[in-house]
C-alpha cells in the first residue's frame, strides 16, 4: 500500500489556510454561545458554581482519558480535583497516582492559562502522565528518540494511518510551534485553541500522551477564550461522543494540503455541541436552584424532598405511585398520600398523556425556561 504524503513533509506546512466566510460564520455562533454561558453562570450561587465547575473539570478528565481507550475511576478523579481546588465535598477518597498525574495536568494548563507554555512545562505535564512504571518502553519527560507511526489492524496487515516526522526534527518543529502559541496576535483564541490541537498531534513529540496533552493544551486556550480559569463546558466529552470522525478528520487534514477548513468546522461545530450541552445543565441547575427557593418555607417529608430531587435530577421514565413506593420504601397507600399532597399544593400535575397508569411531572419543567 502507497503510503499519503503527510502535511509535514510540505514545505512551509504550518502556514495553514482555510475558508475563513464559512469559519467566521460559525465561529461567531460559538462566541455567542460562550458569552451566554457566562451570563448563565453569573446567576449560580457560589456553591453550585463550585459544584458545577468540579462536575465539569471530572468530565474533561474522564472523557479525555476515554477517547484514549483509558476508563479512570469517577469518585477518585472528583476526589483528586476536589482536594487540590481546595473544594470542601463530602465523601472523598483517595486517589492513586496516575489520575493524580492527569488531574495535575489538566489543572495546570486550565487554572494558569495565562502562563506560557514552556518546552519545561511540557515535559512536566508527560512526566506526571507517565510514571517510571513504565520502564524504558516509554521515554518519559522529554521529546521521542524513535520514529512513530499511528497504525490499526494486525501484524502483516497494518495499515499505516499516519507517520509523524522524523525525530531530528523535533526540536525545532516544537520550538516553532511553542513561539506561535506563547506570540499573542490577533487569532481568535477559539481558533488558536483548534490549530495548537492540529499542530501538536501532527507534531506528536511523545512516545504516548500526545492526545492528551493535545487537548488539555487546548483547553488552555480556551480558558484564554473565556478569560477564565472557571471550567462549565467540556470539549473532550464531545468529541468522544464523537470519536469516529475526530479521527478520520484529523487523518484527512494530516494528509492535506494545509487548507484545514474541515478541521476547523469539525471542532467548532463539536465545541458548539459542548456548549449547547452546558447551557442545558445550567438551566437546570437554575431551576432547581429557584424550585427550591421558591419552596423554602412549603412543608415536605423527607420522601417527598427525595422524589422531587430526583425529578428535578432528570427522572428516568414516567414517575407512578408504585414507582415513588418502591424508592422511598414505603406502602402504595403512603405514596399516594405523598403524591396527592403535592398535587394539592401545586407542585405536581397529573401527566395528560396517559397510560396504562396515572403518572405524573413537575407543575413547572427546567426545559421550559428560557435565558
Amino acid at each position: 500500500m502507497r503510503k499519503k504524503l503527510a502535511i509535514h513533509s510540505r514545505e512551509n506546512w504550518t502556514k495553514f489556510s482555510w475558508d475563513k466566510n464559512s469559519v467566521d460564520l460559525l465561529l461567531n455562533e460559538v462566541i455567542r454561545l460562550q458569552g451566554k454561558i457566562c451570563g448563565l453562570m453569573l446567576a449560580l450561587g457560589f456553591s453550585q458554581k463550585t459544584e458545577a465547575m468540579l462536575n465539569t473539570l471530572t468530565l474533561d478528565v474522564l472523557k479525555s482519558s476515554e477517547i484514549e481507550g483509558e476508563k479512570l475511576n469517577y469518585e477518585q478523579v472528583r476526589s483528586s480535583i476536589a482536594r487540590r481546588l481546595g473544594i470542601d465535598v463530602a465523601g472523598l477518597v483517595k486517589s492513586n497516582r496516575a489520575i493524580d498525574g492527569v488531574v495535575e495536568m489538566v489543572l495546570d494548563a486550565t487554572q494558569n492559562f495565562k502562563q506560557h507554555l514552556t518546552e519545561k512545562r511540557l515535559f512536566d505535564w508527560h512526566k506526571v502522565l507517565f510514571s517510571s512504571e513504565y520502564g524504558p518502553a516509554i521515554s518519559v519527560g522529554k521529546y521521542r528518540t524513535e520514529e512513530m507511526q499511528v497504525v490499526s489492524g494486525r501484524i502483516g496487515h497494518l495499515n499505516v494511518h499516519y507517520e509523524a516526522p522524523k525525530p531530528h526534527r523535533l526540536l525545532q518543529e516544537m520550538a516553532q510551534f511553542l513561539e506561535w502559541f506563547n506570540n499573542e496576535n490577533e487569532l481568535n483564541y477559539v481558533l488558536k485553541s483548534a490549530i495548537s490541537h492540529l499542530w501538536f498531534v501532527t507534531i506528536h513529540p511523545f512516545d504516548d500522551g500526545n492526545g492528551r496533552i493535545a487537548r488539555a493544551m487546548a483547553d488552555m486556550m480556551l480558558a484564554r477564550s473565556d478569560n477564565s480559569s472557571q471550567r462549565f463546558y467540556s470539549m473532550s466529552a464531545q468529541i468522544l461522543k464523537e470519536r469516529a470522525k475526530y479521527y478520520d478528520v484529523l487523518e484527512k487534514t494530516q494528509h492535506g494540503t494545509g487548507d484545514i477548513t474541515q478541521w476547523l468546522l469539525w471542532f467548532l461545530e463539536c465545541l458548539k455541541k459542548a456548549l449547547s450541552e452546558s447551557e442545558k445543565i445550567t438551566h437546570s441547575v437554575l431551576f432547581k436552584a429557584n424550585f427550591w427557593d421558591k419552596h423554602k418555607d412549603t412543608q415536605m417529608n423527607a420522601r417527598q424532598h427525595l422524589m422531587l430531587n430526583k425529578l428535578l435530577d432528570g427522572f428516568d421514565g414516567k414517575l407512578n405511585s408504585s414507582k415513588w413506593a418502591k424508592i422511598t420504601k414505603c406502602s402504595p397507600d403512603t405514596a399516594l398520600r405523598d403524591i396527592k399532597d403535592l398535587l394539592d399544593k401545586g407542585i405536581l400535575k397529573q401527566d395528560l398523556q396517559g397510560g396504562r397508569s396515572t403518572s405524573y411531572e413537575l407543575m413547572d419543567s427546567a426545559t421550559t425556561q428560557s435565558c
